[in-house]
């Protein structure tokens, strides 16, 4: 039974897809800004092409002469600096692995969070984009049941009938016209 309510729960959950509406909300917002970057870059093009055509080849290949003779020592350094006591690199590669387990885990939980903000976001995209007919419809069941939960559906139970042995006798039952309630939508709320 657990199996199957994980599936139906699975299959059942928005979150998925209001990430996936939030997702494609920070896009827009974040695609908006490209005419913006695309001016800034037209304008300082010009400025960054004649400071490139203005350097002096000779100038750049001493630095990088000077950047590649920095990086040898920095290397050679390195090397000679290694201790090559095998304990101690065993305690250093444990050490280095449990901090990578604890790193990632930090980073999961991070995601985990990421995720559940862009999915409240697209949440509120939704209802943006639905123009909020949900909640006024829930607000309208609930005047309707005042007693009700929100997307709950709730039915009177029927009056039990019990055969009396003796006769008796019937009075014409009057009709009274049925109430129509309307249809409460039932809404399911997220999961957080």
């Amino acid at each position: 039974m657990a199996i199957t309510d994980d599936i139906r729960k699975a299959a059942t959950d928005p979150t998925p897809l209001y990430f996936l509406a939030g997702t494609a909300d920070l896009a827009v917002q974040q695609a908006k800004k490209v005419p913006g970057l695309v001016e800034q870059i037209r304008t300082e093009a010009p400025a960054r092409i004649d400071t490139v055509k203005n350097i002096d080849p000779n100038t750049v290949q001493e630095k990088a002469k000077e950047a590649q003779e920095n990086l040898q020592t920095k290397v050679t350094e390195f090397i000679n600096s290694l201790d090559t006591d095998l304990k101690k690199l065993g305690e250093s590669a444990q050490d280095f692995a449990l901090r990578g387990v604890g790193v990632a885990a930090e980073y999961a939980v991070k995601a985990r969070e990421t995720y559940e903000k862009v999915a409240e976001h697209g949440e509120l995209t939704v209802r943006t984009w639905r123009g909020e007919a949900a909640e006024e419809i829930e607000d309208f069941a609930i005047a309707v049941e005042p007693n009700a939960e929100p997307g709950e559906i709730k039915t009177e139970p029927k009056p039990v009938v019990v055969a009396d042995a003796t006769p008796a006798k019937k009075a014409p039952a009057k009709k009274a016209p049925a109430a129509r309630k309307p249809a409460a939508k039932k809404t399911t709320p997220p999961a957080k």
